[in-house]
Order: C-alpha cells, then sequence, then structure tokens
C-alpha cells in the first residue's frame, strides 16, 4: 500500500484550498488531479486526499462526466450560510469574550477603523476584508476550537460566494462598523456576560440577513 507523507498531502490541501478561497480558481472551475499533481510536484495520492477535505469543507462538489470542480453558490445558499453563522459565530464570540486582551480590544478597534476609511472610500473588497479581520481577532481567542473551527469554515464559504460577484448590500457596512463599537463595547464594560454578547453578536448577523431580504423584496416588487 502507498502511503503519502503528512508533509505532501499538507501542501496539496493548503495549495488548493489558498487557490480557491482567494479566487484563482472560481466557482465552477474543473479540478484535474494530474494537473494540479504536475504543479504541486507530487503524486496524484495527495491531491485526492486534498479533494476529499475540501469537499467535507463545502469548497469543492463532484459532478457526474466532470468530476471535481470548485463548489457554486447561489442566494439561498448564502442565506443558508449566513444563518448558521450567525448561531456558530454568536456563541463563539461569547466565548472569546473574557480571553480578550487590552491588545486585542486595540487591535480591534484599529480594525474597525479601517473598515470605516475603506467604506468611506468605497473600497469594498478592503472594507470586506477589514470585517473579516476584526471577526476573526475575536474567534482567534476562542477556547473551544472545533467551533472556532465551524466558523471559519463558514467564512471561506461566504468568500468563494463573493469571488463569484454574489455580493451584497454595500449600504450595511456604515451599519455594521457601528455594531462593532457597540459590541466591543459591551465587551469591555462586562466580557463575562455572555448572553448578551451572544444576543448582540447574533443580531449583528441577523440585521444583514433582513436587510437582504428587504433589498430581495424590493427589487422584486419594481419588476412585477
Amino acid at each position: 500500500m502507498y502511503v503519502v507523507s503528512d508533509t505532501k498531502q499538507e501542501q496539496a490541501y493548503r495549495a488548493i484550498r489558498s487557490r480557491i478561497i482567494e479566487g484563482a480558481y472560481l466557482p465552477g472551475h474543473r479540478l484535474v488531479i494530474d494537473t494540479l499533481a504536475r504543479e504541486l510536484g507530487v503524486s496524484g495520492v495527495p491531491v485526492r486526499e486534498a479533494f476529499r477535505r475540501l469537499e467535507a469543507e463545502g469548497l469543492i462538489v463532484f459532478a457526474p462526466n466532470v468530476g471535481a470542480q470548485v463548489a457554486t453558490h447561489d442566494a439561498a445558499r448564502w442565506h443558508e450560510i449566513l444563518s448558521a453563522l450567525a448561531v456558530v459565530e454568536a456563541y463563539a464570540t461569547a466565548d472569546a469574550a473574557p480571553h480578550l486582551e487590552p491588545g486585542d480590544l486595540a487591535a480591534l478597534r484599529e480594525t474597525n477603523a479601517a473598515m470605516l476609511a475603506a467604506i468611506e472610500e468605497l473600497e469594498v473588497g478592503e472594507a470586506a476584508s477589514a470585517n473579516r479581520r476584526f471577526h476573526a481577532l475575536i474567534v482567534d481567542r476562542c477556547p473551544n476550537t472545533y467551533l472556532a473551527g465551524l466558523v471559519r469554515q463558514a467564512w471561506d464559504q461566504l468568500d468563494l460566494i463573493r469571488h463569484a460577484g454574489f455580493s451584497f448590500l454595500p449600504k450595511r457596512g456604515r451599519a455594521s462598523v457601528d455594531e462593532h463599537d457597540e459590541l466591543l463595547a459591551l465587551i469591555e464594560r462586562d466580557p463575562d456576560d455572555h448572553e448578551a454578547i451572544e444576543r448582540l453578536a447574533r443580531q449583528h448577523r441577523q440585521r444583514t440577513i433582513e436587510a437582504y431580504l428587504r433589498e430581495r423584496a424590493r427589487a422584486e416588487s419594481a419588476r412585477a
């Protein structure tokens, strides 16, 4: 039996995953084992193992007569992912709050200010990146590593949707900045109030969903 080293498995996984998340491979892009193996300087075995992991994360799918390809998503999928994220990320945020140190809080303030600056300059991509950095700084302090992993997996799937040109609600940006400030104020005031922090963090995500549903209803009404 041929055994592939963990190093080669991880190399293939990280390289392919990075290309998907960063948008080098767009949704629907076909992934060919032999081609990737040559590019990465490995055999086909670690590439197959990488495919299994990426399929489990929802980043690739296997289609009949096609093989592996980067997953495609639509508005319904976005809604599903964000609804789930509202729950798991809120709990992770509340879990992380007591572990945030003064330096973390300062970094969060700086990142939120960078997000606001990007919004004012209409730099949508940079604003989205700053938003993710903000939430990542918090989730990185979550002691429940399994829960934090679920949150990051959902973020990656949302990034994949954005790379497909499926972006939403630029007007939500400024409101998100204000909600970040509100969340930080609560964490600074009482980091052990798990229930209140979880509730506020969940509302933050849910407001994005609600804003999207209003926009979609308005667009459908205009077309009618």
